[in-house]
Parts: structure tokens; sequence; C-alpha cells
């Protein structure tokens, strides 16, 4: 069976150590947001509320300083 012609360059991004890395923070933001939606869903929790909205921002910094470190090291490998 042949392989479409997208998995081609999704495998090319992967190859690199870099692009490993941003398709995995990729992938924890998806996780993140699909878990955010669940809980909205069952609980009565608004994302605005306090203690909530705090987890929402501390995991938006997380992942900032995640994507950051990625570039620097990117910068530091062009050396």
């Amino acid at each position: 069976m042949p392989r479409p012609p997208l998995w081609d360059s999704l495998w090319g991004i992967l190859e690199s150590d870099t692009g490993f890395y941003y398709a995995m923070g990729i992938l924890t933001i998806i996780v993140f947001i699909v878990a955010l939606v669940a809980v909205t869903m069952v609980t009565p929790v608004e994302i605005g509320q306090g203690g909530f909205l705090g987890i929402v921002i501390g995991f938006g910094l997380f992942m900032l300083v995640f994507f950051v470190s990625i570039y620097a090291q990117q910068l530091e490998d062009e050396e």
C-alpha cells in the first residue's frame, strides 16, 4: 500500500530533534485543550474562575519556556 504524500513531509519534520520537540509541544497543547473542554463539560467549573485560570496561565507560561528553549537550542547549534 503506498504512503500518502503528507506522510513523507511529516516524517521529514520528525527526523530532526527540534522537529520532534516541536511536534511533542503541539501534541501536549492539543491534549491540554481537549482536557480543558472535557472538564468544563463534565463539571460546573468555568475557565475564567480563579484557580482554573491559574492552571491555564501556568501551562501557557510553561509551554512558552519550552518553545523558547527549543529555539535557543537551534541558535546554539547554528554556531
